[in-house]
C-alpha cells in the first residue's frame, strides 16, 4: 500500500516508521529539507515542499496513494491537503490530524477526511477509559457516515453481567464489534456471555452512543434502586419489541 504522509514532523515521522516497519510504500512532504535529517528515517521517500500547492502533490505522485495521512501542526494545512487529495488525485481514504478540538467539528468529508484524528480528545478517551469504568468513552469519530467508535468496561456488578449478548436491548444504531476480556480480543456472537470488568468496544452513529450511554446508565441505576430496598436486581434481557442480534 502506497501512503503519503504530510508533515515529517514528530507525529508523522512516527507513522511513517511504524507503516513501513509493515512493509508498506511511505512517500512524506515536509516544507523545509531539515526534518529528513532529524527524523532518522530509512525506506522512506521525501518531497521538500509545501503541500498545499498542487506541484508538490504532483511530484509525490499523489494520484498513486491509496492513503492520504495529513499529520501536519497546522488544521488548516490539514484540511486543504485532505481536500486537495480527495478531489485533484482521487485518493481513496484520508485520514486528517486535529490539532485544535474546536476544529474537530470541520474534519468531515465536505473537506474530505473520512477519518479525523484529535490527539487532544484521543489522550482524554483513553484517560477517561482507564478511570471511568461504569462510562461509554468515544475513542474516535469516523467522518464517513458519521460513526463513532466507543468503549464501555462493564462494571463488576452491572445487571449486563451474566447476560447473553443476544439478550442485552442493544440501541438499533449500535453494533457490538468486539470485547476485550483479560487482555485477549473476542469477535462477540448472540451466545457470549458479559462478565465483569469486560471492555466492549462498538461502533454507532453519534444517536445511538447517546442511547448506548443511556441504556448502562438506567439499567445501574434501576439495579442500585432495587438493591437499597433489599430485593435481587434482576438482569437485562431484551423487551420482546427489541431487535435481537444474530
Amino acid at each position: 500500500m502506497k501512503v503519503i504522509i504530510v508533515g515529517g514532523g514528530s507525529v508523522g515521522s512516527s507513522i511513517a516508521r511504524e507503516l513501513v516497519s509493515h512493509g508498506h510504500e511511505i512517500v512524506v512532504i515536509d516544507a523545509t529539507s531539515d526534518v529528513i535529517g532529524r527524523s532518522k528515517l530509512r525506506g522512506t521517500q521525501w518531497v521538500v515542499g509545501d503541500a498545499c500547492d498542487l506541484d508538490v502533490l504532483q511530484r509525490a505522485k499523489t494520484e498513486e496513494a491509496d492513503v492520504v495521512v495529513a499529520a501536519t501542526g497546522d488544521d488548516k494545512a490539514n484540511l486543504v491537503v485532505s481536500l486537495l487529495a480527495r478531489s485533484e488525485f482521487g485518493v481513496p481514504r484520508t485520514v486528517g490530524r486535529v490539532n485544535n478540538p474546536k476544529n474537530e467539528w470541520l474534519f468531515d468529508d465536505a473537506w474530505g477526511v473520512d477519518v479525523a484524528v484529535s490527539t487532544p480528545r484521543l489522550m482524554t478517551a483513553l484517560v477517561e477509559e482507564a478511570v471511568e469504568v461504569g462510562d461509554v468513552v468515544r475513542l474516535l469519530s469516523l467522518q464517513t457516515g458519521g460513526a463513532t467508535l466507543s468503549a464501555y468496561t462493564v462494571p463488576r456488578e452491572h445487571p449486563v453481567v451474566a447476560t447473553i449478548v443476544s439478550h442485552v436491548p442493544w440501541p438499533l444504531e449500535v453494533t457490538l464489534v468486539a470485547i476485550l476480556r483479560d487482555g485477549v480480543p473476542i469477535t462477540p456472537s448472540g451466545d457470549d456471555v458479559l462478565e465483569g470488568s469486560d471492555e466492549l468496544f462498538f461502533i454507532s452513529t453519534a444517536e445511538g452512543e447517546d442511547q448506548l450511554r443511556a441504556m448502562f446508565t438506567t439499567a445501574r441505576d434501576v439495579t442500585l434502586e432495587t438493591e437499597s430496598g433489599g430485593s435481587t436486581a434482576t438482569r437485562a434481557t431484551a423487551p420482546a419489541h427489541t431487535r435481537e442480534r444474530p
